[in-house]
Parts: structure tokens; C-alpha cells; sequence
């Protein structure tokens, strides 16, 4: 095919050239129009593969298992020996997949297969494995965004995967392609298209047509292979998670060594990347290994003891048992449990302490594989030698984000030890390029605030300085209160209105406590309400070794054993208790810093409230700079001397893929590490390396703004020449114009040069084309369920860019009194004003109808501005109860339970379950062909109770 004539190949031609390529790899074509087709050929295979026949009422029976539970209840059905009785009474077992020789399972192909659930929907490709649909291929038109392919299968996952028989819930993985790009992913309504991924070869380099695609990713052999061996069940979260290609391949490099040699190996994938699930991924299979005696997996520190051992329990409930002390450790490597995970200083306790010899004495010479977590903090000691000589058949392999060569390392008791040194050969790699280009995880937006300039005297000292880094200069009062006076000053524009985290990484704990001091008196004298918290070792911690580039285990003074120890550093252990009795006071808890147990407790608490948002920044010197992974942490706060490794591991704290706010980690830097941070991406990439890890500059996104924009008004010049737009082809392209034009303003408004003067609109006619935009996303909810399906449907709004978290109820409420005290003329024209805000806010368009109302009918009464609130309070408490007894009634619902149900739903943040809702209903429960209509309609209608009354609601 020549190139013009490939770059408008329909979606047909694209879906006809994949089925054919698809029988060349021995996938059986099957013509399947219908669910009674579907389960005419299931009953077909299953016989082939399990050599055996069912008898009418047999398979109904086998129907009758498959159509129970969720997606995540049905993977797990799909990979476990099941069971009917036969009509004599016999037992049949049978397998719907055979996991453990993939390749001998029976692969079948079908298109364009139509299904009837809340709607009629038509499926591209399905391939079929034993019958089942297993994998779903969703094709879009060359030229087409691969993003409206996603929301294509999410579309149907929500309208028809579970109508009928809903063996379409068996889908174990989604790929989606436009023929030129193509990706595949779990089969998880939960994630968004940034979960999506791009197949690559061993060398990370990107196979995305779809021709080549096909031809490796979906051959059978492979295609099942990554079922049956690389998809996890996440326990946690009762989803499905799926590897990506760098993951693959490191598992099997590993496994390779495992089974072939005695040879040890280390893992270079950078931080951010997923080592968990890649070494847990390892670690599951090689535990079944016959030759392997234990899997053994070492982290260097308490707390990462806890998070990971919580970690590989949620990929696989019950897989390890958590190691509290060196004496259950031993009992482990005694007992059957054949995956561990403990700290290195457990670990080395149990081979040193007499009274463990017996007990250890015979793992000597077995094979015992030990998977060490960022090598490059654990293994340059004397522990790291004397496990190597206790376990005479030891096989090593190490992960690591950023590995120690010869320009980063650092002499110890074994002289100078590179990585390579001590885990040999390397067995992967994917570097921080790699992930970034992938979207793996973000860039890096670095600001250097300041030249550090000494003035006439220091108390006139500006924050602005030269490169002068004395102690006397880095710790003086008055610098380091403009440094506070800069971070409050910017910290909303840096984590968009606080819906962010950050971290303050400062250079010793004598600065900290000041820091932390300064930031509590601003607080006292209302000049920022964020709340603080923070955690520190109380040894001593002067003498710092991340100025070397070395991050410390994070609890500076360990013991062998892992209990904290503590020092003589009686005033930094005071300040501790008083910041603690803060953190108490704050969160209404009881921590302490008593023992070393009280304190882990409260790092773990910290550390949950930091991922849950509670807490808006965090001061540390060395802890929470390395194997903490919070996804809403955004910005890193540097006031401390970072190199190599612990710079880019410090920095990767804020780099995690979360949506499409966060569209970059922020680093704002008030030391001179220009020259440390170039010279660290350079070791842990490549010398070109520095503009394909940075965001670009502030002039850049400035000239993409001001293009998005000039195609914005080429579509629609005017506000309301959106209204008039003729075709949905020119709605779509005012969308999209729009959409590119707030990816840049959120990426710009990140900057603290930023001003809406410098853009070409005001940020009042923002807001006016946001409130179309709106209209538009609106009028894609009214076109589901026609027969011809609008093309805006599939298209990603990215509504979560137009949040503005200042413009909620409450200053909605403050305007409305501030109408009070005007004219007629000026309150009526006050009031359309704030409709109009309340129309280009996506969080507020579910409850303008309602302030509307309050506006008409309650506001004219009102006399006093103090009055608003408390009438809109009661105006809502009793519009909520007519709407909840007005739901209720209209589908004959039992108003306690679905009180309950709402209660639920507010607090886990997850959506009811059909069946949950459905018990709701008062008499007999809808047909089997109604209960997925029925279901979601309840389920809708409940979410849009609590949009419209409950959330964003003043307290």
C-alpha cells in the first residue's frame, strides 16, 4: 500500500487488513453475530481444549458459573480449575485456560459482533481464547485520536460488556489502535488513558503500527503468555494490572538466570517505573521455580518493610508474611512460606546471631534467590559481604532507579564498589528518557530561584544571591524567612489551589526546626492556613551525607536489628515532641516519638495523610526522599545540596503520572544545583538528555497557547459563534482547539512569571468559551442511546483542566451577599454574572439549577448579607429531601437502604454496585433482561443526587 493511500485508510480497510493478518498467525476465523452465536462456539471450544462434551443441561451449568461475579471475580474464575456435576451425578472438572502451557489453548478471531445491554453496540475485532473473549481490538480511522478509541471501550464496558451472559466481563486486556498507533491495557474501568501502553522490543524502542503490533504483541503463543503469566490480580483494589514491555523483559532476563545459571544480575529501570510489580512479577514465578529453595526480598529500611510486604499483598492476598523481627524471620526460612520479604538488617542479624545458626544453618547451600530494592542504598557494607558468605549458592539480583558507577561512587570498607561491581551484568535497562517518552512518568519543571547576592549587611540580605554557600549565609534568619515568604507566596500556583502536595527537603535538622518554626508563626499570624507536618531522626544529623549524593535509609541511626537508636541530640528530640504534639493537635491523633515503634507509627501515618492529600507540605532532611511514591505529590521544595543519585531520586518524588492536571513535577530550587542537576540527568541518561527530561520554557508554552488559540477563533471568533457552529465536525475542532489551549494555560499558570497579560484573551473570555465547552460535553450525555452515535461521545474533554478549586459553593455564596447591598438594575445584572461562573465550572453545573432556584425565590428576601449562607443551608437541606423522597418513590426504592448506600458511596468514593442497588427495590426485581438497564439508571440518578446536594456542599 502506498503512502498516500495508507494515510486515509478507512477504519474498515484497517479492520480487514488486521483479521487477515491475524488468520496468517493461525488464529481460526469464526463468524459470530450475536450472544447466541458467542455461546454456541464457547460450548464448541471448551470441548476441543478439555477433550470432553457437554450435555445441554451440563453447559447450562457451566453458563451459570461464568455469568457470576465482577471482572476482577472472573479472572480469577478464568484462571482456576472449575467444577460442575454431570447428569449422573459425576464430578467434571474442566480448565477455561490453560495457564501453565499457554500456548496449547484454542485462538479463534470474530468481528463486528453486536450486543444489547443499556444500548446496542457493535464491537470491532474480539479474538477468542477457548471461546471466550479475552481480548478486545477497538480500531479508529488513521488521523483520529487513539483517546476516542479508550473511551470507546469504556463506553461499552458501562453499556453493554455486562448484558446477557456478560462473558464480554472476561476481557482480560484492551488494545486500541488508529494504525499508525496502538496500545493495550488491563481490563480496568478504574484507570484512565494514561494507564494505556505502547508495546516496545527488549532496547525499549517503540512498536506501535499496527501491522507490527499484531505480529508481535497478539501472536498466540505471546498474547497468552501475557495473560496467563503477566497480568496481576491487584487484591487491593480488585483490579486487573498487566506489565509493561520494560517489566516483561526484565522478569524474563531474570528467570532466564535463575533457571540457566548461578549468575547474578541487576535491573536498571528509573524511579517512577514500577519496580514493585516488577519484582513482585519476578518473585512470583521464580518461588515456584523447582530448583529455588526461598525468593527473598530485601529492603533497607522499617517502613519500606511494611509498605512493600502491603504492596505484594495487594498484587496477590496472603503471598508474604511480613517479617516484625528477626525471630519470625528465622521461623519463615524454617517454615513453607516460600516468598519473603525482610530488611537487610534482619537479615543480617539472623546470620550473625549464634542463636539463629541451627535454625539458618541449612539454607547454606540450597538455593535461595534474594531480589534486593534500590541496590544501590543497601548493598555497599559489610552486610551486603556477610550474606554473600552465609549463603554459599546465594543468586542476587538488584533494582535500582539510579545505578552507582564510577563517577557517583563512594568509597566504604570495601573500597570503591560500583553496581555492576557487585550484581554484575546488567539484565535491563529503561532510563528516565525511556519513561518520559512513554508517558510513563513526567518531566521536570526546575526553577532556581535566586543568586544568593550578600548586600551591604545581612540584614538586608536578598534571597536573590551569588553562588556563596556558607553556613552563615544558607542559615541567616532573614534568608531563610524569604525563602518561607517565596514558598507561601507561590505554593497555590505550584499545586493548583492546594488540590497538590509538596515536600521541603532542607539541609540539616537545625534549619528544619527553624523552618518549620518560621512557617507555624506565619500560620499564628493568618498568613497562610496550609497544613504543615514534619519528621525527622533525632541523631545527628549535621554532618549530612546527602551532600555526597547519598540518600541515608531515612531513619539515620539503625540498628543492626532495625530498631531506631537514639542519641544524645536532646534539643532536636524536643523540638520533635513539640512538632509531633502540632501534628496531634492538627489531626486529632496521639503520636509520639517514645520508642521506635511510636515512631514508625507516626511515619506511617504521615505518610498516608500525605497520599491522601491531608497534609499540604511535608519538611524533611533525608526521610520521604527516596521509596515513598505518592501520586498527588507535585512539587519538591529544595533547600539542601543534592547530587547524582540522591538528586534525581529527591526530584522523582513529584514526577508520578496522575491525570491531566498534573502535567509535570515542579522543583523549585534555592541553592545553586544548575550545574548538579545537568550533571546527574547526564550519568542517568545521556549528554542530550537534559531537554527531553525538563519542561520547556515559559516563552514555548506561551506560543502554543497563542496557537491553540488562533485555531480556536479560525472555528469560532465569538463566544456565541460556538451556539451557531453548523456541523459536529466544527464542534469537535472547537473542542479540541480548546482543550490544547487549557493544556498549556494549566502548564503555564505553574510558572511565577505567569499573567494573563501576556495571553491574547482575557481571562473572563476563557471562562465565557470554557462555559460552551461545557455546553458541548453536556450535549454528549443527551446523544447516548441514539442510534447514530454523536462523534464528540468518544472524544476526551479533559473536564478536570477547567477545575478552579477558589470558585466552589462558599464564593459562590459570598457573592450572592455582596448582591444584597446594590441596586435593582445592578443585582440583576450581579446575579447573571454569577450564573455565568457557575456555567463555566464543570463542578458547579450540576448545582446551577439549584442556585438558580435559591436565587429567584429566596435571595429577594433576604435583607441582611449575613443571611445568605444560613438560608441557602436550609433552602438545600429541604431541596435534598424532596429530591431524595422524589427518587425514591419514582423507583420504588426502601429510602433507609438507599440513605445507607449513599453514605457508602461518600465515603469509599467508589459508585454503588448494581447488585447493591437492585436490592434496593421494594417487591420483585426486574427481569434478568432488565437488571443492567434498571441498575444503571438507579446508579445514575444516585450520583447525580449526591453531584447536585451533597459534594462541594459548605459544611
Amino acid at each position: 500500500m502506498n503512502t498516500s493511500a495508507s494515510a486515509v485508510q478507512s477504519e474498515f480497510a484497517l479492520e480487514k487488513s488486521l483479521v487477515e493478518t491475524l488468520q496468517q498467525l493461525n488464529y481460526t476465523f469464526v463468524a459470530i453475530r450475536n450472544e447466541t452465536e458467542l455461546i454456541a462456539n464457547l460450548k464448541r471450544q471448551l470441548e476441543i481444549q478439555n477433550a470432553i462434551e457437554f450435555s445441554a443441561s451440563e453447559f447450562e451449568k457451566v453458563l451459570n458459573l461464568l455469568s457470576k461475579g465482577s471482572v476482577f471475580e472472573k479472572a480469577k474464575t478464568l484462571r482456576s480449575k472449575q467444577h460442575i456435576l454431570r447428569d449422573n451425578g459425576d464430578p467434571l472438572y474442566f480448565d477455561l485456560l490453560n495457564v501453565e502451557h499457554w500456548c496449547q489453548n484454542q485462538f479463534q478471531v470474530t468481528q463486528q459482533v453486536n450486543m444489547e445491554g443499556t444500548y446496542k453496540n457493535r464491537y470491532d475485532v474480539t479474538l477468542l481464547i477457548n471461546g471466550l473473549p479475552l481480548v478486545q481490538i477497538e480500531i479508529k480511522r488513521r488521523g483520529l485520536e487513539l483517546k476516542e478509541a479508550f473511551n470507546q471501550t469504556n463506553r461499552y464496558q458501562r453499556h453493554s460488556y455486562g448484558s446477557g451472559m456478560a462473558l464480554y466481563q472476561y476481557i482480560q486486556l484492551f488494545v486500541i489502535s488508529n494504525g499508525v498507533n496502538t496500545k493495550y491495557y488491563a481490563n480496568n474501568r478504574e484507570q484512565s488513558f494514561k494507564q494505556t501502553f505502547y508495546w516496545t522490543d527488549a532496547e525499549n524502542q517503540r512498536i506501535s503500527n499496527l501491522d507490527a503490533f499484531t505480529r508481535t504483541f497478539l501472536e498466540p503463543c505471546h498474547l497468552s503468555k501475557m495473560i496467563c503469566k503477566y497480568i496481576v490480580l491487584n487484591e487491593t483494589y480488585k483490579s486487573l494490572m498487566v506489565l509493561r514491555p520494560y517489566q516483561y523483559y526484565a522478569v524474563e532476563a531474570i528467570i532466564e538466570r535463575v533457571k540457566q545459571s548461578n549468575k547474578n544480575g541487576y535491573i536498571w529501570h528509573t524511579t517512577g517505573s514500577g519496580k514493585t510489580l516488577t519484582s513482585f512479577k519476578a518473585s512470583q514465578i521464580i518461588m515456584h521455580l523447582p530448583q529455588v529453595a526461598k525468593v527473598v526480598f530485601v529492603v533497607d529500611r522499617k517502613d519500606l518493610d511494611y509498605q512493600t510486604s502491603k504492596e505484594f499483598n495487594s498484587f496477590s492476598k496472603g503471598s508474604v508474611d511480613g517479617t516484625s523481627d528477626t525471630r519470625a524471620l528465622v521461623k519463615q526460612f524454617s517454615d513453607d512460606t516460600r516468598l519473603i520479604v525482610t530488611t537487610i538488617q534482619k537479615l543480617n542479624t539472623a546470620i550473625t546471631k549464634g542463636k539463629y545458626q541451627a535454625s539458618m544453618e541449612r539454607f547454606k547451600r540450597e538455593k535461595v534467590v534474594f531480589i534486593f530494592d534500590e541496590c544501590h542504598r543497601s548493598q555497599f557494607g559489610d552486610t551486603q559481604r556477610r550474606i554473600r558468605e552465609f549463603f554459599e549458592n546465594a543468586q542476587l539480583f538488584g533494582f535500582t532507579g539510579t545505578p552507582i558507577f564510577k563517577d557517583n561512587a563512594q568509597k566504604n570498607s570495601l573500597g570503591l564498589r560500583t553496581t555492576k561491581d557487585l550484581f554484575g551484568e546488567r539484565l535491563h535497562r529503561y532510563v528516565i528518557t525511556d519513561a518520559i517518552r512513554d508517558e510513563n512518568v513526567l518531566k521536570f519543571s526546575v526553577e532556581y530561584v535566586g543568586r544568593f547576592r550578600r548586600k551591604d549587611t545581612l540584614n538586608e540580605m536578598d534571597i536573590e544571591v551569588e553562588d556563596i554557600d556558607t553556613k552563615e549565609l544558607m542559615e541567616h534568619p532573614s534568608r531563610l524567612e524569604k525563602v518561607v515568604d517565596y514558598i507561601l507566596a507561590n505554593h497555590s500556583r505550584k499545586t493548583h489551589n492546594r488540590l497538590f502536595t509538596a515536600m521541603f527537603c532542607v539541609s540539616n535538622v537545625p534549619t528544619l526546626i527553624k523552618y518549620y518554626e518560621l512557617l507555624q508563626r506565619k500560620k499564628q499570624e493568618g498568613k497562610h492556613d496550609l497544613k504543615i507536618a514534619t519528621i525527622f531522626s533525632y541523631g545527628d544529623n549535621e554532618d549530612d551525607a546527602d551532600a555526597n549524593g547519598f540518600l541515608t535509609d531515612g531513619t539515620d541511626a539503625l540498628a543492626a536489628d532495625g530498631s531506631v537508636q537514639y542519641l544524645s541530640n536532646v534539643h532536636s528530640r524536643e523540638k520533635l515532641d513539640a512538632f509531633i504534639g502540632d501534628y496531634n493537635q492538627q489531626f486529632g491523633t496521639n503520636h509520639s516519638a517514645k520508642d521506635g515503634l511510636a515512631f514508625d507509627n507516626y511515619y506511617k501515618d504521615i505518610a498516608k495523610r500525605v497520599k491522601a492529600k491531608e497534609i499540604d507540605l511535608l519538611l524533611v532532611v533525608n526521610m520521604f526522599l527516596t521509596g515513598f511514591d505518592s501520586k498527588p505529590l507535585n512539587t519538591l521544595y529544595v533547600d539542601k545540596n543534592l547530587k547524582y543519585h540522591g538528586l534525581i531520586q529527591a526530584y522523582s518524588r513529584t514526577n508520578r503520572i496522575l491525570n491531566e492536571l498534573k502535567s509535570q513535577g515542579n522543583i523549585v530550587v534555592f541553592r545553586n544545583l544548575k550545574q548538579a542537576t545537568d550533571d546527574a540527568i547526564t550519568l542517568f541518561s545521556n549528554p542530550k538528555a537534559i531537554e527531553e527530561i525538563m519542561v520547556e520554557p515559559y516563552e514555548d508554552y506561551l506560543q502554543k497557547f497563542q496557537q491553540a488559540f488562533k485555531r480556536l477563533i479560525e472555528v469560532a471568533p465569538t463566544v456565541e459563534s460556538v451556539d451557531a457552529l453548523p456541523t459536529e465536525a466544527e464542534e469537535l475542532a472547537f473542542v479540541k482547539a480548546f482543550r490544547d489551549m487549557m493544556r498549556n494555560k494549566n502548564v503555564l499558570e505553574s510558572f511565577a512569571d505567569f499573567t494573563w497579560e501576556d495571553l491574547p484573551l482575557t481571562a473572563q473570555t476563557f471562562n465565557d468559551y470554557a462555559s460552551k465547552y461545557l455546553d458541548l460535553k453536556d450535549k454528549t450525555k443527551s446523544s447516548e442511546g441514539k442510534e447514530k452515535v454523536s462523534i464528540l461521545n468518544d472524544v476526551d474533554f479533559e473536564i478536570e483542566l477547567i477545575h478552579r478549586d477558589e470558585i466552589n459553593v462558599s464564593y459562590i455564596l459570598s457573592l450572592l451577599a455582596k448582591v444584597l447591598d446594590v441596586s435593582p438594575e445592578e443585582k440583576a445584572r450581579k446575579q447573571q454574572e454569577i450564573l455565568d461562573i457557575i456555567a463555566g465550572e464543570a463542578q458547579l453545573r450540576s448545582k446551577r439549577e439549584l442556585i438558580e432556584k435559591f436565587i429567584n425565590e429566596n435571595l429577594p428576601y433576604l435583607k441582611d448579607s449575613e443571611d445568605v449562607t444560613e438560608a441557602f443551608s436550609t433552602f438545600v437541606s429541604d431541596a435534598r429531601l424532596a429530591a431524595l423522597q422524589t427518587l425514591v418513590a419514582e423507583e420504588n426504592l426502601e429510602e433507609s437502604q438507599t440513605e445507607r448506600i449513599i453514605e457508602q458511596y461518600l465515603f469509599a468514593q467508589r459508585q454503588p454496585l448494581r447488585d447493591d442497588v437492585l436490592k434496593l427495590i421494594k417487591g420483585s426485581q426486574p427481569s434478568v433482561l432488565q437488571r443492567r438497564k434498571t441498575g444503571e439508571r438507579i446508579i445514575e440518578k444516585l450520583i447525580g443526587f449526591v453531584e447536585t446536594f451533597i459534594q462541594g456542599m459548605p459544611v
